[in-house]
């Protein structure tokens, strides 16, 4: 992993270019009160954003630690060579034109070629990149406006869209930023190197990424592990899906999968927690530098409204918490404190009586804290200071910091409307030692992102990355079903035919009940090419003469059918090898129900997957019926696996639908193999 020290946390800036862009550089620099010195650059300008300028990067007094290059992009590239030479630590590029622009200008990958060749060892940002701010020192490789002040600690976001990060800076909820970056088209950095540089700096608290494409699978482990191991979070806003995922394919699973199955199996593997909107993103991570990774999932809730209590319960469906029951303790506290007539719950209405008595409010803050729970949430909004008078909301600020200094537990302010918590309101908040959450939703979702991030999870095994074949082509069933079986997966009893003749002979070898299916129909059923014989084989043989094929597949019958599951493996060139399973046969696009992994999977792992689905409970017997042999199952999904991981050079896309499930067995009645010839 290269070292970033010097560019990220630099003691000195070059600024190279005159534009207005470069002017702001070295403007920003100094608003933000920057301790060390700037140096533009210009070869005919005096002076560049108010601080005189060199005209040759010769004339510099030293090698600078960062340097903006605000040049075009045959220039950057000369640029970087001599700053290279000079002993400069690292620049931001922020030329565009290079290989995010081969389709428009045709030589944009050949130079970015030269770029790389030019910066050597030497670290760069971008091109087409805005830079990076460090609101820690006050550095700032920024040709922009921002909306973020001094910090000294705080969360690290890191972006692959400039304007983006501009939004994020103007953000005013509370959120401490020690660093906003962009990435641009990551010439030489990715996010996984710059994210593990921005986290080694002790004075990050947590890391937000938004990620249109992960890049280095090798590297973005690499950040989580050294996340863990500083025991510091990541949480991710994924966009994007990449078309190689996304091809429609002969089976079900590439529509089940696309690369946002393969994206949400990653990060759940790494263990970065991931959220789905900018602002869930920044109220996650606020959630985070306040308080850390959450040791549970359970919490309490406080309103003086009861409409806001049924609010917080109704939201909290679909979100990972839960609201356990009052214990003794809490029931007593609480009636001490509110008396007979309020009806104890969680969440719980505590009713207005007792606003503006400061004790009485923070014994009640405090016995619902005293539970079993990680976290309480105190909904409350706040009047418009701009019409109202805020005085009377000053006990909820004292009331809530007592109840938390008692009890040693996290208590966040919760604004049902995002409007109703100011940023002034915000400070004042996490001056009070409490967190300042805005929207239900968005809290809830940073409480549930928090509690799954506290929990323990073994060390993640290398992932299984996907090769590169050529020359795809797929295998007959037959085929299919003898690789999958040498690698352990149960097949039925079978014969292939060419002729009439040979087929009668294949139904007479097999014997009913039995299936004959047509070869080389993707779907079999729908094109005809299925006759089933329980008794009477002479009308399935009738049937089988008149599908639509050259040969045709006689197997026994499957009885005692519990259900249908699909097994899926599709390379997905961004994340790795993605398993899916899911409810199969004609039931697998109709109930939608499936989840995903990323190859390889522990037995565990893939038995937890099982049960997560809907039809999880017919599996284990559902209303007196028997169940299935949920051992023979995952001992299936582990074969596949093993066939997976025998071929992962040239293998594209393996499919069982169905696997037939027994109380005894799990047998794979049809088989799809896409895989290259390449070796």
């Amino acid at each position: 992993m290269p070292d970033l020290s010097r560019l990220l946390q630099p003691k000195s800036i070059a600024v190279i270019g005159g534009g207005a862009w470069c002017a702001s550089v070295v403007e920003q620099c100094r608003k933000m009160g920057f301790a060390g010195p700037v140096w533009p650059v210009h070869p005919k300008r005096t002076e560049v954003g108010g601080v005189a300028a060199f005209q040759r990067l010769e004339d510099l007094p030293d090698a600078p630690d960062a340097a903006f290059i605000g040049v075009n992009r045959n220039l950057t590239i000369d640029t970087v060579r001599h700053l290279r030479e000079r002993g400069a630590g690292g620049a931001v590029c922020f030329a565009s034109g290079f290989r995010e622009a081969q389709a428009e200008t045709g030589d944009g990958g050949d130079l970015q070629a030269q770029l790389l060749d030019a910066a050597g060892d030497m670290p760069i940002i971008g091109p087409n990149c805005y830079g990076f701010i460090n609101y820690l020192d006050g550095a700032l490789l920024w040709p922009d406006q921002h909306g973020g002040q001094r910090a000294e600690r705080g969360v690290a976001v890191l972006t692959q869209s400039s304007n983006m990060a501009i939004n994020i800076t103007m953000q005013g909820r509370g959120l401490p930023l020690a660093y906003v970056a962009t990435a641009g088209n990551q010439a030489q950095l990715g996010l996984a190197e710059i994210g593990t540089a921005l986290l080694e700096d002790e004075r990050v608290t947590a890391l937000g990424l938004h990620v249109e494409g992960v890049g280095d699978l090798r590297a973005f482990e690499e950040l989580a592990r050294r996340a863990r191991t500083l025991g510091k979070p990541i949480v991710a806003l994924k966009a994007g899906r990449s078309e190689q995922a996304q091809a429609a394919a002969v089976s079900h699973t590439a529509s089940l999968t696309g690369s946002d199955a393969g994206a949400r199996a990653l990060l759940k593997r790494l263990g970065i927690a991931q959220v789905d909107s900018l602002p869930a993103l920044l109220e996650t991570l606020k959630l985070l530098h306040f308080t850390g990774p959450l040791p549970s999932n359970r919490i309490v809730s406080m309103s003086c409204s009861g409409g806001e209590a049924s609010l917080m319960a109704d939201t909290a469906i679909g979100h990972d918490v839960t609201f356990p029951t009052l214990d003794g303790a809490q029931r007593q506290g609480l009636r001490d404190a509110l008396g007979p007539m309020v009806a104890l719950a969680n969440p719980l209405d505590y009713h207005t009586f007792i606003w503006t008595d400061v004790p009485r409010m923070a014994a009640t803050f405090g016995a619902m804290l005293g539970g079993d729970v990680s976290l309480g949430c105190l909904v409350a909004d706040f009047p418009r200071e701009d019409r109202c008078d805020p005085a009377a909301w000053d006990c909820i600020y004292h009331a809530g910091e007592e109840a938390s200094r008692m009890t040693g537990k996290p208590l966040a302010l919760v604004a049902t409307l995002p409007d109703a918590m100011t940023e002034a309101v915000a400070e004042r908040i996490i001056a009070s030692g409490m967190v300042p959450l805005l929207g239900l939703d968005e809290a809830l979702t940073a409480i549930s992102a928090a509690a799954w991030l506290g929990q323990p999870r073994p060390e993640p095994a290398p992932l299984l990355h996907p090769g590169e074949p050529a020359e795809l082509h797929t295998l007959s069933e037959a085929e299919a079903k003898a690789e999958l079986a040498a690698h352990g997966v149960t097949i039925p009893a079978a014969k292939r035919a060419e002729t009439e003749t040979a087929l009668t002979e294949a139904v007479r070898e097999i014997g009913a009940p039995l299936v004959i299916k047509a070869e080389g129909l993707a779907h079999k059923t729908e094109a005809g090419g299925v006759a089933f014989a329980r008794d009477d084989t002479a009308a399935a043989l009738a049937q089988a003469a008149t599908m639509p094929c050259e040969s045709w597949l006689v197997e026994e019958m499957i009885d005692g059918t519990v259900a249908e599951l699909l097994i899926g493996v599709t390379r997905d060139p961004a994340h790795g090898y993605v398993l899916t399973l899911a409810a199969g046969g004609i039931l697998t696009e109709i109930m939608g129900d499936s989840t995903s992994l990323l190859l390889p999977a522990t037995e565990d792992e893939i038995s937890q997957a099982l049960n997560s689905l809907r039809i999880a409970k017919v599996l284990r017997g559902y209303r007196g019926k028997p169940g299935a042999d949920m051992a023979a199952i995952a001992q299936a999904v582990l074969a596949v696996q093993s066939y997976v991981a025998a071929h992962a050079g040239r293998l594209e896309e393996v499919e069982i639908n169905p696997l037939i499930c027994t109380e005894t067995r799990a047998v794979a009645v049809d088989a799809l193999i896409t895989i290259g010839g390449n070796t």
